[in-house]
């Protein structure tokens, strides 16, 4: 197994176009299942929370048809068909569909080609800044992580402890090998990471009466001061600041968004936390050198 994954490298390595070309094709592919992602696990994880209660209550439980990642098929929210293969081609079916279904004509969300292209996108641009090393592995599965939130949480206001923890404890174990920063600084920027919004939710709420941002934000600092370690923190919450102020005026000139309704932060952090991630360190020489 060794030196099949050797082998591969190495090939990759010799041809980085042949390397950038998988990378494409792959997060194409993980795009296509992050859409599943985004749209079901809020789903069953009300389904989940609802029968905790109805077992706490004693109550008894109906009989729902089974729903997960995998189960039932996909299908057309307006008519019911069955989503077949050649329909759920990556970009490809849905230029070729021209956006609508292909048995009643509804048009389907833009939201599907847009996080596969996104993913794509960032994908590449990480495949390029890290080349042929097995950070970029982890740096994708990163991406992808925050892709994911980012759309949860923007359209159902959940961060998802199933995706946030795992991505917190994942930084901690490929940090205790050094791999994008030392295992003290990790540690030490998954603790201060969650403290430190988790004081100033306690402080907002302590003068406002209001809950300003919720625990799974807590935990999405804390993962990402997890992977970039302690030192990134003030650099990703500056820099959420700046792209939630961008995104909300940009909501409230172009949408019409009414500014009084709440818009969640999960999305800023994690924009902001990929960003520095991948650009950083040239952030803060760039800034240090004024």
């Amino acid at each position: 197994m060794a030196d099949y994954f050797a082998s591969v490298l190495q090939v990759f390595q010799q041809n980085t176009w042949f390397f950038y070309l998988s990378v494409l094709f792959l997060s194409l592919a993980v795009g296509s299942f992050l859409n599943v992602v985004i749209y079901r696990l809020p789903i069953m994880l009300e389904n989940e929370w609802r029968s905790e209660c109805k077992s706490f209550l004693e109550l008894e439980e109906d009989k729902t048809e089974v729903f997960n990642l995998s189960r039932p098929s996909s299908r057309c929210p307006s008519c019911g068909h069955k989503i077949r293969v050649l329909e759920n081609i990556p970009l490809l079916s849905y230029i070729f569909l021209r956006g609508k279904c292909a048995a009643c004509g509804a048009p389907v969300s833009l939201q599907y080609p847009l996080v596969e292209a996104g993913t794509a996108a960032l994908s590449l641009i990480i495949a390029i800044y890290s080349g042929v090393s097995l950070q970029t592995l982890f740096a994708l599965i990163f991406t992808w992580c925050l892709v994911a939130l980012t759309m949860i949480d923007a359209r159902t206001q959940l961060l998802p402890d199933n995706i946030t923890l795992p991505l917190l404890w994942l930084g901690i174990l490929l940090n205790s090998f050094g791999l994008f920063t030392d295992l003290e600084s990790s540690v030490y920027g998954a603790m201060a990471g969650y403290l430190i919004l988790w004081s100033i939710y306690k402080l907002f709420k302590k003068l406002t009466g209001k809950e300003g941002m919720g625990y799974g934000d807590f935990k999405l600092l804390a993962a990402l001061g997890a992977w970039m370690g302690w030192q990134m923190l003030l650099q990703i919450i500056l820099l959420s600041s700046l792209v939630g102020a961008v995104i909300g005026i940009a909501m409230v000139i172009f949408l019409k968004h009414d500014r009084r309704i709440a818009i969640p932060f999960g999305p800023y952090l994690a924009i902001a936390g990929w960003i520095a991630f991948v650009w950083g360190a040239d952030i803060n020489r760039l800034w240090l050198s004024y």
